[in-house]
């Protein structure tokens, strides 16, 4: 999103719902600070668990603008201010009702790229990256820290 690389991970979770996740070493609502080599802050948040429906969506905020995917009618939360009706529609239940169309290009991306009418979008090395920031993410979590990613990359 941001064309940066991540520099450093805080990650910290709880279990506030089945114990099952507790009795696996997981958690069920994780918040990750992520710093970009600029200094730029991105900040993830994950539950297991939305009452309200199946919910995914991105925000950039700037001092020059901010912008939102995944704000639509079926975003599946409920504004408490009087009179305000977004989102109008019923909220997205299930995974696939949220991201059918997404699915859809994935598969047709990989169907060009496996019959050699596109190079991979998605490199070795982002694929690397990726997985670094997770073990960064699972080790910050464990050991309450944040983690700098050279200390976990191998």
């Amino acid at each position: 999103m941001t064309g940066r690389e991540v520099v450093e991970v805080y990650a910290t979770g709880s279990n506030r719902g089945e114990a099952f996740f507790a009795e696996v070493g997981d958690v069920d609502t994780a918040a990750t600070a992520l710093t970009l080599d600029d200094g730029t802050l991105a900040l993830v948040s994950n539950s297991r668990y939305n009452a309200r429906g199946y919910d995914v969506r991105l925000e950039l905020h700037g001092s020059a603008d901010s912008v939102a995917a995944g704000l639509n009618d079926g975003l599946p939360l409920r504004s408490t201010e009087p009179g305000v009706t977004f989102p109008a529609g019923p909220p997205h239940g299930f995974f696939m009702d949220r991201l059918a169309a997404a699915f859809r290009a994935e598969l047709a991306a990989f169907t060009d790229v496996v019959a050699g009418r596109a190079a991979s979008p998605c490199t070795v090395d982002d694929a690397l990256e990726v997985a670094w920031i997770a073990e960064a993410a699972a080790l910050s979590l464990r050991e309450h820290r944040p983690v700098r990613i050279d200390e976990v990359r191998r």
